[in-house]
């Protein structure tokens, strides 16, 4: 399991309601569920995907995350996880703020666009960064967000979202090993991990 994948596991706590928005083919929700014994449902857009995470024995909607997440009442999961979607987002306010809403906490993670190699390439190249975690060119992206850790943290205060716990790694996309970056993690860190609720 990716690194990033592993450290939001870390954080939920055993037995606990769990929504993965985006959940992809269901790998987090799945060692969710078989590891840590949650109650896990998820919402994937992509057919194909959604089909993996049902076959695999998965509770999954195929659907739009701000679609379905409106359906659910307030305080039906204890997390609601938002992994490496954020940047693909319309309207981030207005999900976080639904996230918090239907679950205590929110986990949310992003690649770091303020990445050292990130702003190399800008200022050497003067292109578009395109790495691993990049691997889009700006005419193919989904990623309609560019999101520097600084950023996102303002945009918290900003938006009156509880930072509960910070957590910026440095890890290759879907590698299982990383690192936890605590200098200068604008700077350093390829990835973002935040548990939110609200102030």
């Amino acid at each position: 399991m990716r690194f990033d994948l592993s450290v939001i596991a870390s954080w939920v706590e055993p037995g606990a309601r769990v929504l993965d928005l985006g959940c992809g083919t269901g790998t987090l929700l799945e060692h969710l569920v078989r590891e840590r014994g949650v109650r896990g449902t998820g919402v994937e857009r992509d057919e194909e995907k959604a089909s993996a995470a049902i076959a695999k024995g998965l509770s999954v909607i195929h659907g739009d995350i701000f679609e379905e997440i409106e359906d659910y009442p307030d305080r039906s999961f204890d997390y609601v996880i938002l992994s490496q979607t954020l940047q693909q987002v319309y309207e981030p306010a207005r999900l976080i703020g639904e996230m918090l809403r239907v679950g205590r906490r929110g986990i949310v993670s992003f690649p770091n666009f303020a990445v050292w190699y990130n702003r190399l390439m800008f200022l050497l190249l003067g292109r578009a960064p395109v790495s691993r975690e990049l691997p889009f060119e700006w005419y193919d992206t989904p990623n309609i967000r560019v999101i520097p850790i600084k950023d996102f943290r303002r945009f918290c205060r900003k938006k009156g979202f509880f930072v509960d716990r910070e957590l910026t790694i440095t890890t290759h996309h879907h590698e299982e090993t990383g690192r936890v970056v605590t200098f200068l993690p604008n700077l350093r860190a390829s990835y973002g991990v935040y548990m939110l609720a609200r102030a």
